[in-house]
């Protein structure tokens, strides 16, 4: 079973803008390269940071309410959400260090922050 749920636009509210810990999205698309790199990055950060962070991905082309509403231009794009809103993002593929030393503070227990 993957560490990484789909959300889509019904569901994004309440996954994302609603969840009860910081959420990270990935914005991708099919036809994207890059965007198959990430992948396998962002299911080892999101089993490893389990109960710390929630982990998404975003279909832009199956969803573009939510696309458009967020401005998303490029993919892969990693958008941290926060207590509903965006706090850090990073546009284009990453290594799973270069993600971690991003969003690292987003990494620990709610308490170490």
């Amino acid at each position: 079973m993957s560490a990484v749920r789909t959300v889509t636009d019904e569901s994004f509210a309440a996954e994302v803008e609603h969840g009860p810990r910081p959420v990270l999205v990935e914005y991708w698309a099919q036809w994207c390269p890059p965007c198959r790199l990430v992948g396998p990055v962002l299911e080892a950060i999101a089993a490893q940071h389990e109960g710390i962070l929630d982990v998404v991905k975003l279909n832009i082309d199956e969803n573009p309410r939510t696309t458009q509403k967020y401005g998303i231009l490029h993919v892969p794009t990693m958008s941290l959400f926060a207590r509903g809103q965006v706090v850090k993002e990073v546009v284009g593929a990453r290594s799973r260090a270069a993600l971690e030393r991003e969003f690292g503070e987003y990494l620990q227990p709610a308490a170490s922050r």
